[in-house]
């Protein structure tokens, strides 16, 4: 079972995760819903933010389940603030960076960091990448893996990370270790492995300027994507653009489609490459 958008509105968004579907709190879907209210009606769970963060099931649904999307397979939970383990608008990210690590003439090595769930660790490896994973999130590095199992890849060649990004990544730079290829997605706020605060406005800056100095002297690719409101893809191609060297740049928003519904907008990219 894969996923589906099945509609947005009313600043909500309905899913399909495999066979159940979830109903989760979405600011940007200011327009009306596509669909009738039957539909809506008819989620299995949602996720509600009013008095306290918390999942109402309209019937019992499993603590998590497995879906088969993009080629890999995934573990699916809902979580106290609303996630369920992965993002579905990486998913076009994912397929141009498979796309540059297959067409390389040489072995990848690769970076990801704010790694979450390994959606685009795991894309990386399964194209031919060497991939370092690295998240502060015990939990959510202990999730990656489970996901890397699950896809036949708890052998492939993946360095798991629990770490502070600013730390680690002055580390990597004193030990000379670069890589070809980046990717980051860093929260608009958040904590280190040692309780490091992070927010993206304070900190962006300095994590960027680390990038480049922690890629080879023939990088291939930087994708770097943010969900914070405000950072649109002009935004983004300012900030990435002041950082790198010379080579070809893309900007845009991610996008979840839907067969019978308005595409969702959810956060915005920029990519550098050669």
């Amino acid at each position: 079972m894969s996923y589906e958008l099945i509609d947005s509105g009313n600043g909500m968004k309905l899913e399909r995760f495999g066979e159940f579907t979830l109903l989760r709190p979405c600011a940007q879907a200011v327009w009306k819903p596509s669909l009738a209210q039957k539909v809506w009606d008819g989620a299995d769970a949602t996720f509600t933010r009013d008095k306290e963060n918390r999942w109402i099931y309209k019937k019992p649904i499993p603590k998590q389940w497995q879906i088969h999307w993009e080629g890999l397979h995934f573990k699916i939970a809902p979580t106290d603030f609303g996630h369920v383990g992965i993002f579905p608008e990486h998913a076009s990210l994912w397929k141009w960076m498979k796309e540059k690590i297959q067409s390389s003439p040489r072995k990848l090595e690769v970076l990801n960091l704010f790694a979450y769930s390994g959606g685009a660790t795991l894309a990386a490896a399964a194209a031919g990448a060497k991939v370092c994973h690295l998240d502060a999130s015990k939990g959510m590095v202990a999730w990656a893996r489970e996901n890397a199992n699950l896809n036949q890849m708890g052998t492939a060649p993946i360095r798991w990370i629990i770490d502070d990004v600013i730390k680690f990544l002055g580390r990597e730079i004193r030990r000379n270790q670069r890589y070809d290829g980046i990717i980051l997605d860093p929260p608009s706020f958040g904590r280190g492995a040692q309780g490091e605060v992070f927010k993206i406005e304070d900190h962006l800056g300095q994590i960027l300027e680390l990038c480049k100095n922690v890629l080879t002297d023939n990088p291939s690719f930087v994708i770097f994507s943010a969900h914070t409101p405000g950072f649109t893809p002009i935004v983004m191609r300012h900030l990435l653009g002041q950082v790198m060297p010379a080579g070809k740049m893309e900007t845009g928003e991610m996008v979840i489609t839907g067969k019978n519904t308005l595409d969702l907008p959810c956060g915005s990219y920029a990519r550098w490459f050669t």
